[in-house]
């Protein structure tokens, strides 16, 4: 994906994050790791911009030590973004697109949450498509500390043989990431899909080993 192709793929799916209800207000952002070949670096949103009206032209650029070059005042959580992608790169070097944001039953469901994990193995899809969802203590946005701390926690998984796509930032909003925005969209929208039904039918029974096992085996689940 070039550098053109991925300004509007950014464009895309923030209107339709916007559209479908996943972002509202300013709320979230998406960040594009641009490659070697198209001069490296990063495209993020701006800072306050509302996913549902960018403009191609306008999205910040910065260059790989996170300096920017062209567009509009970046993102804040570029740091956090920038975070992520050197720590999942270690176990998905293909790893190009950060989705952030505030999605409501995700938000909800991390309120009452205990620390660990934010949700159990409840659908054979959250297992293959989302996997684990370390759920991040709640720091205020933009402070370092929790974009270190969700460096460790996806060094840490994926060190444990567990590789994971995305972490829930407590009281904020899901941070997702894969190979393309589209890719990385599917995963939000999978996991936000998980947690409505969480929040909707308590209490759930999870998954049982051999059948997430079985899940493993047939189509790779990384659970």
């Amino acid at each position: 994906m070039n550098e053109k192709q991925a300004r509007e793929e950014i464009c895309r799916v923030g209107r339709s994050l916007f559209d479908r209800g996943y972002v509202h207000a300013t709320a979230g952002n998406i960040s594009v790791k641009l490659a070697a070949e198209e001069g490296g670096g990063f495209l993020i949103t701006p800072t306050d911009a509302c996913l549902g009206f960018l403009e191609p032209a306008r999205l910040a650029k910065l260059d790989d030590g996170g300096r920017q070059v062209s567009g509009d005042r970046a993102s804040k959580t570029i740091a956090l973004h920038m975070k992520i992608y050197a720590s999942a790169r270690a176990f998905d070097p293909a790893t190009s697109c950060v989705i952030h944001t505030h999605s409501t039953h995700l938000v909800a469901l991390s309120l009452r949450a205990p620390a660990g994990e934010l949700l159990p193995p409840i659908t054979p899809y959250f297992v293959m498509k989302v996997g684990h969802v370390p759920h991040i203590p709640y720091h205020r946005p933009g402070d370092p500390a929790a974009a270190e701390i969700v460096a460790e926690t996806i060094r840490r998984y994926g060190a444990g043989g567990r590789p994971i796509r995305s972490v829930m930032l407590e009281r904020l909003g899901p941070n997702v990431w894969h190979d393309t925005p589209a890719a990385a969209m599917a995963t939000l929208e999978e996991l936000e899909e998980t947690a409505r039904l969480v929040c909707l039918s308590p209490p759930l029974t999870p998954l049982g080993e051999g059948q997430i096992d079985e899940l493993r085996k047939s189509f790779g689940a990384r659970w």
